[in-house]
């Protein structure tokens, strides 16, 4: 599987649906920086991870409560949007097909879902030879 595991590590990170939304949050973020080259800073005072300097999750915890992340999806942003927790992402970014997701404590949270949509993310942000290192579900 050219190198990488995240695949069959996801599995250890976390259940397949969590309603906890801290433990949602840092399944997400371990999961994406399992993903070759990923690395975490904080701009804004949110988690953003990124691969050779260019961003493929933002996370976040709303004023409100719960979390947010978005990411990029160009296959599937439609599919996404069908969702009820989830809208275009502002500043623009949603004419580039990123994607936000809100969750409160309680909500159901399909993992396995998110963790592919953070895979596409990083395919769609990451060099060609690192993307390939992510195979597609």
């Amino acid at each position: 599987m050219n190198g990488w595991h995240g695949f069959s590590r996801r599995k250890a990170l976390a259940e397949d649906t969590t309603n906890n939304t801290d433990a949602a949050f840092e399944a997400i973020k371990a999961f994406g920086l399992g993903l070759p080259e990923a690395v975490e800073e904080h701009p804004w005072g949110e988690t953003a991870l990124k691969v050779r300097r260019k961003s493929f999750v933002f996370l976040g915890h709303p004023k409100e409560g719960g979390i947010s992340f978005s990411v990029k999806l160009p296959r599937s942003a439609e599919f996404a949007l069908l969702h009820p927790f989830a809208e275009k992402t502002g500043y623009g970014l949603g004419k580039a097909n990123w994607i936000r997701c809100r969750f409160t404590d309680g909500d159901d949270i399909l993992l396995e879902m998110l963790f592919e949509w953070v895979a596409q993310s990083y395919r769609a942000v990451a060099p060609k030879k690192l993307a390939a290192l992510v195979p597609d579900a």
